[in-house]
């Protein structure tokens, strides 16, 4: 028999101490704790994966969308764009003169006094199309703005969701064991009134009882902090702890790589916005261009004219009407060529941002999906394999505890394998979930 064996076994050389209990009682009371850990095992396995009491996550996404300040901000921002449209599509405002003669102007049917014109500039032919287009698409790319900014919100409330939710199963997870972990102490301290086993085991139980309070208390303080992210992203003003979420069910997802890249490549919020300010600045390159043609002013005149002083004159007092029309002179040429210029660099600008989001976003989408498939294999390796193993060796190691052929080192290292499981498991859930929901902020899709 192994050292380690010999000091947590029971010496039955040695009388039993009077007015001690018994070695054999403390672990019925031990077996009885176990048992019950099981059960909670159990159940906190087959939580992983079952259907929710109450659907909380699309109730916290809708609370989301409707108060989230900076989601609302980028709504408004897309509808103040799509009331530019009109406004760069209609023509000038016409202008309205009035002159006023100091001197009379005398003419040979009568004396000028003052005058009444209208005139309206026309743009050339084109450019008024080519001005509502590009802000069309500029009201285009808010739009993208907009979707973009709610995945992300969305994102943000799912991730947040699920680490709350991975928090709560982790802090039950870890207070089962550490009962489990109390009630193995006090059989060890049992024992070691009765002289069976050194003082040394219980120090080291009792150091490893410590280390996991003190893993409780961490995951106890951190409620608060995970509560107010998922509060700030819900835009709730106040603080107050959210309640601990029901189990979630996993998120059917039954798609391929390739097809996440394609719906990337057609769906992707930012890329759709990137190309919208690609054609917005295609108009204003084009636009540009036809800043070298004038625009047409044409205007119409009054003139209020008294009598004539000599009687008889012909046309006496009649009032004139004037046609005008009147064009700009497009000459400043190194004007308007930097002004084309500029229209061409900014399209270029706006193609090679397109092009370095499309590989930056590729290269994020293929990292999610990498994450998404491990974390799906690990919950199938957990559940399938692991667990299961690691449950039967806690039950084999729990019966040869009571039958004393194992001591206590074995059996909590038995114990403490198969919560660490748990915990992974757990941990594999919600990083699923996460980057499952990553992959939808990418390609603009729900699963």
């Amino acid at each position: 028999m192994s050292p380690e064996w010999n000091i947590l076994t029971p010496n039955n050389d040695k009388p039993r101490r009077p007015g001690h209990p018994s070695p054999a009682s403390g672990r019925k009371v031990y077996s009885a704790v176990m048992k019950q850990n099981l059960i909670f095992i159990l159940f906190s396995l087959a939580a992983v994966m079952r259907t929710a009491q109450a659907d909380e996550l699309h109730t916290y996404l809708a609370e989301a969308a409707e108060n989230n300040s900076g989601l609302e901000a980028a709504f408004n921002r897309w509808k103040a764009s799509l009331e530019q449209v009109p406004q760069v599509k209609a023509l000038p405002d016409p202008r309205f003169t009035y002159s006023y003669f100091i001197r009379e102007v005398e003419t040979r049917v009568g004396p000028q006094r003052q005058r009444f014109g209208i005139s309206q500039v026309f743009p050339w032919f084109g450019k008024l199309k080519l001005r509502g287009s590009a802000a069309m698409e500029a009201a285009e790319a808010e739009h993208q703005r907009y979707e973009l900014a709610r995945r992300k919100l969305f994102y943000q409330v799912k991730s947040s969701f699920f680490e709350y939710d991975y928090l709560h199963r982790s802090t039950e997870t870890t207070r089962q064991h550490l009962i489990l972990l109390q009630a193995v102490e006090q059989v060890a301290r049992t024992r070691f009134q009765a002289g069976e086993i050194p003082q040394n085991t219980v120090i080291q139980l009792q150091v490893e009882l410590g280390k996991l309070e003190d893993k409780l208390q961490t995951l106890e303080a951190l409620r608060s902090p995970t509560s107010a992210r998922l509060s700030a992203a819900l835009n709730r003003p106040d603080s107050t702890l959210l309640p601990w979420p029901e189990p979630p069910a996993a998120t059917p997802a039954l798609f391929t790589d390739e097809e996440a890249l394609r719906q990337l490549r057609e769906s992707s919020p930012e890329l759709k916005q990137l190309e919208a300010v690609i054609r917005e600045e295609t108009d204003s390159a084009e636009l540009a261009r036809k800043a070298r043609y004038p625009d047409i002013q044409l205007g119409l005149d009054y003139i209020e004219t008294g009598d004539a002083r000599m009687s008889g004159v012909s046309d006496s007092g009649k009032d004139p009407f004037t046609a005008t029309l009147s064009v700009n002179l497009p000459i400043w040429f190194g004007k308007l060529k930097a002004g084309e210029m500029e229209a061409a660099y900014r399209r270029a600008a706006a193609e090679n941002q397109r092009m370095d989001a499309g590989i930056r976003l590729r290269a994020d989408l293929q990292m999610a999906l990498y994450n998404f498939r491990d974390a799906e294999r690990k919950i199938s390796l957990y559940r399938d394999t692991l667990i299961p193993k690691a449950r039967q060796s806690l039950e084999v190691t729990r019966k040869s505890f009571e039958s004393e052929k194992t001591g206590f080192t074995a059996l909590i290292d038995a114990e403490r394998t198969l919560l660490e499981f748990q915990l992974s498991a757990d941990r594999a859930f919600a990083d699923r979930e996460i980057r499952l929901a990553k992959i939808e902020m990418l390609i603009n899709r729900d699963f």
